[in-house]
């Protein structure tokens, strides 16, 4: 079965570190805005048993691309993100929702965000721009690969780490005292409140 392994770091210049990954010869293979929608059963048996099940949607100048992927629950093997991953490619969104929704599945999470996707070796470099939040940079791939891809971006490799969106999520709010907004949904009613609060 396939595996996912990944990293993600803060990245507080992303047009600087991708001049970096540029210059070393990254080809760029995406940019664009990407959607995520996360769905489980109504008891959550799902993420119980730590796997997710997500509908992905890339929405670029030429049109739009689909996924649905599996991921079993995530583990930590010498530092890095590891999960098995299962994923089929589609190009309509809207017909996969009405299918998962048929069978019982409904929507537990969102996450929006403007990427800009690179290929660096066998590694994915992906920069990701999210409503209110800090900006992000994930690298996947084999490990050699992920230590190259992170030696090329020109950051600290101390801060790259395993941890979930949540944390940076978490990490985000504590320092700036706001609250992250990682989907339109979110940054709207945001705007609403404070409208309405004067």
């Amino acid at each position: 079965m396939p595996l996912e392994v990944e990293l993600k770091s803060v990245v507080d210049d992303v047009d600087g570190a991708r001049r970096h990954v540029e210059a070393v010869g990254a080809c760029a293979t995406f940019a664009g805005r990407l959607e995520d929608r996360r769905y489980d059963t109504a008891d959550g048996r799902l993420a119980a048993g730590g796997q997710m099940l997500r509908l992905r949607v890339y929405h670029d100048a030429t049109g739009s691309q689909a996924s649905l992927e599996w991921k079993g629950p995530a583990r930590d093997e010498s530092g890095y993100k590891v999960r098995d991953e299962i994923t089929a490619n589609t190009s309509s969104a809207a017909e996969l929702a009405t299918i998962l929704e048929r069978l019982g599945y409904g929507v537990i999470g969102e996450v929006d965000r403007e990427i800009t996707q690179y290929v660096l070796g066998a590694a994915t470099i992906r920069f990701e721009r999210y409503p209110r939040m800090d900006s992000l940079v994930e690298v996947e791939g084999p490990p050699p690969a992920i230590e190259q891809a992170i030696a090329a971006l020109g950051l600290a490799r101390d801060g790259f780490t395993a941890e979930r969106l949540a944390t940076f999520i978490a990490r985000f709010e504590q320092r700036t005292g706001s609250r992250a907004a990682i989907n339109a949904r979110q940054l709207a009613g945001d705007e609403i409140d404070e409208a309405r609060d004067g």
